[in-house]
């Protein structure tokens, strides 16, 4: 996934704010700050001037922007209750508001107060029935939609901090000041202490920053996911599969942690809150990003002073955070799984009621939809006219399975393997899987005829191999698949991939890359670049790689250029000075080396030789780049309904030596266009 900061909005009269929640149904935006102020607001996506531009690309107004009246003090609790349109809020006097909905504006249904304690959290039920609030003094009051008191309680000689609701409703979590967490049953009964391991070895106190417990209600990432995350302040997290789980993910986020929260299905963990700059001595304020497996995305940087709350749009594709008097919007590009053969759009999604994956082979051109159900489904990748399927063996081998597919999803042939295929890339004729510490290359055998070239260069069709990152590979042997050598520990893991009919190149860690010759798979070179690669991409010609960073930085590497180097040295390779910021996607265009498109935050640039043209609004993921044309899905349009894909969502844009072309043609004579077509040649042109 990839994330970047898209929009600002400032609070009047530089009112700090201390919360924000978003509405999962509606779309409204409430926070809540200093001296009683209450805003709700709403972004509405307006229809330009193409209607083609949508979802994250097409321009957002505020078109409700109300301030609610009625708490004198500082608004510290906000949260949606989506199913019957209600809003609760508190403020540091532990008044509570219940606002309803009336003729588009936000009216007072029902206030509350103790006049006692302070009220640290209120949590609405999954079905929106019944709220739990929770004050620091131990008192603990359930009551229903209506406003009607369901139970009260008080916690003697405990002061309370949080409280969350399982997705059944049937356990109430409370977790006390001082980090312990119980569990009660939904009238009240104590059940149990809550384990914590996170904490193991740490002196001090540490508070509760959050316990969040996903419902499940857009299906789990896989069976058995863990989804209940609960963070301390020191940065110190775990997540548990259930409240008993005792042997829970734990994480170390070496952060100060001020609020956490689910993506929507349940598939990224995002914690909001501050770490320490390795140069500075002041904090940063910094979103992470984690999947259900603790495994680190990504990582926001946000300015200004202090972060104090987050929130997720519904969609997910946005995420507010307040910070000082401002909310910061950051837009989110997420991994889907998905890859594009032979006209068809290949993508897998959750259904709440199915534990499988539902791959989805949309035929784009006959307007046909393939379906088929995948257990343990890791991820898709496509080239020419296949696709692979990567999949964790359903049994308790520890195996993954490599699922060769025709774009009708008919599986053609499979590989078990015993190396997780962290990474995945496809050229027409090899499929290459790497773990952080070794690659295996399966040569597949398609269904058409081998070629006389190909008889006469006596490849060997079906043909795997299988080396360390650390090995120095000549081309001779590799064919004897030994797995226990891939599990040797590597100082410079493996971080992406790709090929092409003749090139392999892995990048490491480090920056270092090494470069293969294919298809013998012989390492042939080691190139150092001066950053650490996420995603790279080989032109038609193997001789240019586009590389996109870690922080989203696209820079391009020479593969076969000399230079000297700083010490005199001759090397071969060379890392071009050219460089752009937020990029995440890209695609070479099959037919030409010059040109490349790229996604850049909203736009879409194509580069002829480095130079860009105008961009084009977009947030699609680009499939195919050949004859002067892009085509490109709107994924997370097709993922709003995924069961039944529009044509809508497909785009197809000619670039500009095209739509030029066209132009001289209709409006200036053939001569002219014939110059044109001269300058920049290509077959489509002519």
């Amino acid at each position: 996934m990839f994330i970047y900061l898209s929009k600002k909005i400032a609070i009047p009269n530089n009112t700090r704010l201390r919360c924000v929640s978003w509405n999962q149904d509606q779309g409204y935006i409430a926070c809540g700050g200093e001296d009683g102020l209450l805003k709700v607001l709403k972004l509405e996506t307006t229809t330009g001037k193409d209607a083609k531009v949508k979802g994250l690309a097409a321009p957002s107004n505020l078109s409700m922007n109300q301030t609610l009246e009625g708490h004198s003090g500082a608004v510290q609790v906000v949260t949606w209750n989506q199913h019957y349109q209600k809003l609760t809020t508190s403020d540091q006097y532990g008044l509570i508001i219940v606002w309803m909905l009336y003729k588009g504006s936000w009216y007072e249904e029902m206030i509350n107060n103790r006049n006692k304690s302070v009220v640290r959290s209120m949590k609405w039920n999954a079905d929106g029935q019944k709220i739990c609030i929770v004050y620091e003094d131990g008192a603990v009051i359930v009551g229903s939609v209506d406003g009607n008191r369901i139970w009260g309680k008080e916690l003697k000689g405990l002061q309370l901090a949080h409280v969350e609701w399982s997705p059944d409703g049937k356990l109430l979590l409370f977790a006390m000041l001082n980090g312990e967490i119980q569990t009660y049953d939904n009238t009240g009964n104590f059940v149990s202490k809550l384990q914590i391991y996170c904490l193991t070895n740490v002196t001090g106190a540490a508070h509760v920053a959050g316990i969040e417990w996903y419902n499940g209600e857009y299906g789990y990432v896989e069976a058995n996911c863990p989804c209940l995350s609960i963070c301390y302040d020191n940065g110190r997290c775990q997540i548990m599969r259930t409240d008993l789980d005792d042997n829970p993910i734990l994480i170390d986020t070496g952060m100060q942690v001020v609020k956490i929260g689910w993506n929507n299905s349940g598939a990224v963990l995002a914690v909001a809150g501050s770490q320490k700059a390795a140069s500075q001595d002041k904090d940063v304020n910094v979103v992470q990003f984690y999947t259900p497996f603790g495994e680190h995305l990504r990582t926001l940087k946000v300015p200004g002073k202090q972060m104090y709350s987050s929130a997720w749009e519904a969609g997910s594709l946005r995420i507010a955070l307040a910070v000082d008097s401002f909310i910061y919007f950051a837009n989110i590009r997420p991994d889907y799984k998905w890859g594009y053969c032979s006209n068809t759009v290949v993508y897998a999604f959750t259904k709440p009621d199915r534990t499988e994956n539902c791959v989805v082979f949309w035929d784009t051109k006959n307007k046909e939809r393939y379906i088929k159900y995948v257990k343990n489904l890791l991820s898709v990748t496509a080239c020419g006219d296949f696709c692979c399927l990567a999949t964790k063996a359903d049994d308790s081998s520890g195996q993954f399975v490599l699922v060769l597919c025709n774009s009708i999803g008919t599986p053609l042939d499979s590989k078990y393997i015993e190396i997780e295929p962290v990474y995945i890339t496809m050229t027409k004729t090899h499929i290459i899987a790497a773990s952080k510490e070794a690659f295996y290359t399966w040569q597949f055998k398609t269904v058409q005829k081998l070629t006389t070239m190909d008889l006469a260069g006596k490849r060997k069709a079906g043909s795997e191999k299988l080396y360390h990152i650390d090995d120095v590979p000549s081309g001779a042997g590799g064919d004897v698949i030994d797995f226990n050598k891939a599990f040797a520990s590597t100082q410079d893991p493996i971080c992406c991939i790709c090929a092409a009919d003749r090139m392999l190149i892995i990048g490491r860690e480090s920056g270092t890359l090494n470069r293969y010759q294919m298809p013998i798979v012989a390492l042939s070179n080691k190139h150092i670049l001066n950053c650490r690669p996420h995603q790279m991409a080989l032109n038609c010609k193997s001789a240019r790689l586009a590389i996109i960073d870690i922080s989203g930085v696209l820079t391009f590497f020479d593969v076969d250029t000399r230079v000297t180097d700083a010490n005199g040295q001759e090397v071969l390779g060379e890392h071009l000075k050219f460089e752009r910021k937020d990029v995440w996607d890209m695609k070479w265009a099959e037919d030409n080396p010059e040109l490349f498109s790229m996604m850049e935050k909203t736009r879409m640039y194509i580069f002829r030789n480095l130079d860009p043209e105008e961009p084009i609004l977009s947030s699609g993921y680009i499939c195919r780049f050949n004859d002067l044309e892009i085509k490109a899905v709107l994924l997370d349009e097709i993922m709003k309904d995924p069961d039944f894909p529009n044509k809508e969502n497909l785009l197809e844009l000619e670039i500009k030596s095209l739509r030029d072309s066209r132009d001289l043609l209709d409006k200036v004579g053939i001569e002219d266009a014939q110059q044109f077509i001269e300058d920049n040649p290509h077959p489509r042109l002519w």
